[in-house]
């Protein structure tokens, strides 16, 4: 048994997504993953599927018709972790720009050390982690991180990080069902909707490393929705 779940949103990840399953179930802690993964068309869920047959009590998947989004991925798998009674629930990417030697840390975050809410951070105290990204993409992410907390006046430094533990209580008090965005923007609007329920959000300083295998799954649109979303964010302040 386990209290905690760590949630794999998957489209087209045949390269990474048994050795980031056998990472995550060799840590110290026992963590079960469910995997949520969107038609991949590349067999990715088959892959899962055998894997689960050597591990039928602790790696789960749902299978999603089609490609709709990081956001309702998550959502999908909140929803799922909170009826099976889960009491934290960790978002990790299957590229292993997460390290899952890191779970333990958020995990502790939230249950050792009064967390509600810890994000795996790049850019705790303006201290930038990443590894293997030029220079435009990290200058976006960092200045993107930073303009969201300007506009938003949330005390994190790392608002768009996609490394985050949650406790239960924190997802049931959210509304799931009115998040508005579905791309990078939803990390950014969740942290938002913690903060104003006044949920306690820790940052655990992390080492991004950008993905070996497997192709980003960033665009113009995902980047577009978080800059201009915030701004809508902080003058609706959003319905809990």
């Amino acid at each position: 048994m386990s209290d905690a779940l760590v949630i794999i949103p998957t489209y087209n990840e045949k390269e990474n997504i048994e050795a980031i399953i056998r990472a995550t179930f060799n840590q110290k802690k026992v963590f079960h993953i469910l995997v949520i993964d969107d038609n991949s068309p590349d067999g990715t869920a088959a892959i899962v599927e055998k894997l689960m047959l050597e591990f039928p009590t602790k790696l789960f998947i749902e299978k999603r018709k089609g490609k709709n989004g990081l956001g309702t991925a998550y959502i999908h798998g909140f929803k799922w972790a909170l009826a099976k009674k889960y009491e934290y629930i960790i978002e990790m990417d299957a590229d292993f720009s997460h390290n899952p030697k890191d779970l333990i840390r958020l995990y502790n975050a939230c249950h050792k050390n009064g967390g509600d809410v810890s994000v795996g951070s790049r850019y705790v105290n303006n201290q930038v982690n990443v590894v293997n990204w030029d220079i435009k993409r990290l200058l976006l992410s960092y200045f993107a991180s930073k303009y969201v907390r300007f506009i938003t006046r949330i005390p994190v430094f790392d608002t768009t990080a996609g490394f985050v533990c949650w406790k239960r209580n924190v997802l049931e008090t959210i509304n799931l069902d009115k998040i508005k965005f579905i791309g990078y923007a939803f990390q950014i609007e969740m942290k938002f909707k913690a903060w104003k329920h006044k949920f306690t959000i820790k940052e655990v300083s992390v080492v991004f490393t950008d993905r070996d295998l497997g192709a980003s799954k960033m665009s113009g649109n995902i980047v577009s929705e978080a800059l201009f979303g915030v701004i809508k964010m902080r003058l609706k302040g959003l319905p809990k």
